[in-house]
């Protein structure tokens, strides 16, 4: 019974990575998009706002539509959307007047297939009748940072090959992994849940004092985890005097090697870890990492708590997701869409504060990454809040 489900697992492994596609091939190209087609720089900071903003609208309307449409539908749709935008990407661009036009048609297009796959593929799982589901649930997660560093790495190694003006060419291999989840979809078993019309409504959820708790908790996961996420390459470069792609390499990629394995070991090992005490240790972990990088006089330092954080807010997400799945359990799709919808309102927040920061302090860093510590305090503080209401609530 349980093996028929590995299929269903094995396409929401490659549903995160696609999802790490969408997130991370563009941004390597915001140099070569500048050059080669003259956009300014300005206008190309306005990509990654309009993939994250794109997400936030999908995750929205997931709240309402996911339901009438069906799981299946929607998430075979995930897959086509994201393959037609990496494919419209490699062409739009030359085809349109317009070439920054073309990018953002393309952008909205993946990212519309990257919002319902961030929906969909954790209550999929979830429904699945696997055991010890946190530790499923957070392995399952680690794919979107394996997949994040495959993208990175295997895009820069062909860069360096065949030259980055075979970009194109990139992206429309990129899109083949999405075109063979398509199948995988249409074909595994699918469940459900809660039954149609079971499951608490947007009004319903929005009345637990618990579901507002969890909805702080994963803003403050995303905050603490992209706003160390999208400034490590340039803390990289500023403290080591690293150019753009060892950057890259070092700062992005070793965080989401460090994001990957510690969702890995928790899925590995979760039976045996209490999930509030281990979401509780990293968070408080994350804070000592925000600290480093923002005291520290040695760049070294600086740069391992850049890197430990990705280790330190790896559990945050999944695990949200998985208390909120164990204590709400009739939250159904509106459940899991407003907490995707928190992750990527933190997410966008998160980098902006230490961006302004960063700004006012006279583009001092350090400073910015210092505003950053309220994101894990406040995270700490809403994990035992989660934790004390969840033991009334076995209590009662």
């Amino acid at each position: 019974m349980k093996e028929k489900y590995q299929k269903t697992l094995l396409a929401c492994y490659l549903g995160f990575i696609t999802q790490a596609i969408a997130a991370n091939f563009a941004p390597l190209l915001f140099l070569t998009f500048h050059k080669s087609f003259g956009i300014p720089l300005g206008k190309i900071a306005l990509i990654s706002t309009v993939f994250f903003f794109t997400q936030l609208i999908v995750d929205v309307l997931c709240t309402n539509v996911v339901d009438r449409i069906g799981y299946r539908k929607c998430i075979v749709a995930s897959e086509i959307f994201s393959a037609v935008g990496l494919v419209c990407l490699a062409v739009l661009p030359d085809l349109l007047t317009d070439a920054f036009a073309g990018i953002l048609i393309s952008v909205v297009i993946y990212a519309t297939g990257s919002g319902l796959i961030e929906v969909l593929c954790s209550p999929i799982v979830e429904a699945c009748p696997f055991e010890h589901k946190e530790s499923v649930m957070s392995l399952l997660h680690s794919f979107y940072c394996w997949g994040s560093v495959g993208v990175v790495v295997l895009s820069t190694l062909f860069f360096a090959i065949f030259g980055i003006a075979h970009w194109r060419l990139a992206a429309c291999i990129w899109a083949i992994v999405p075109l063979y989840n398509v199948y995988n979809f249409m074909t595994c078993p699918i469940e459900h849940l809660v039954e149609d019309g079971e499951g608490l409504s947007v009004t319903g959820l929005l009345r637990l004092p618990m579901f507002w708790v969890s909805i702080v908790l994963m803003i403050c996961a995303g905050a603490s985890e992209l706003a160390m996420a999208q400034w490590a390459s340039a803390y990289a470069e500023s403290a080591l005097g690293l150019n753009k792609t060892l950057g890259d390499l070092v700062g992005p990629c070793l965080f989401a090697i460090m994001m990957g394995l510690s969702r890995t070991i928790y899925g590995k090992y979760g039976e045996r870890i209490d999930l509030m005490r281990y979401m509780i240790g990293s968070g408080i972990l994350c804070l000592v990492c925000y600290l480093a990088a923002s005291f520290s006089g040695n760049p070294m330092i600086g740069l391992l708590g850049c890197v430990v954080c990705g280790f330190s807010v790896g559990i945050m997400w999944p695990g949200t997701i998985s208390i909120s799945s164990k204590t709400i359990p009739a939250g159904g799709t509106a459940m899991f869409a407003l907490l995707a919808m928190a992750g990527d309102l933190g997410g966008s927040i998160g980098p902006g504060i230490v961006g302004i920061v960063t700004q006012n302090a006279g583009d001092n860093l350090r400073r910015g990454l210092l505003a950053g510590c309220v994101f894990p305090i406040v995270l700490v503080i809403a994990i035992v809040v989660l934790r004390v209401m969840h033991a009334w609530q076995k209590r009662g």
